[in-house]
């Protein structure tokens, strides 16, 4: 069974500091994405950050993935992982929370 994961996103640097960083954090995050284990990205308003709704068989899965990212590979970033259990949701994400790939 999957866990599942607010993952807050908090910038080490100005905003304007982060340059192409930005596309190359962007582009990494696809690689979770086509995992089936990022369900939305963006950043924080105003932009201190960015925030992932995620899922992943384990914490320490997920925390390897974002070990990985230009933001932490360049200490740009620090992530806080928040577990949670989803009990209510849309119907149409029944899948994608109830999955297990």
């Amino acid at each position: 069974m999957m866990k599942h994961f607010l993952v807050e996103i908090t910038y080490n640097v100005p905003i304007a500091e982060l340059g192409e960083a930005v596309a190359e954090h962007r582009a990494f995050l696809q690689i979770g994405y086509d995992r089936g284990w990022l369900l939305c990205s963006g950043p924080q308003s105003p932009r201190l950050g960015g925030v992932v709704i995620a899922r992943a068989p384990t914490l320490l899965d997920l925390q390897r993935l974002f070990a990985e990212d230009v933001y932490t590979r360049r200490s740009l970033a620090q992530y806080r992982y928040l577990e949670f259990e989803p009990v209510k949701w849309q119907p149409f994400l029944r899948e994608w929370v109830e999955g297990n790939q």
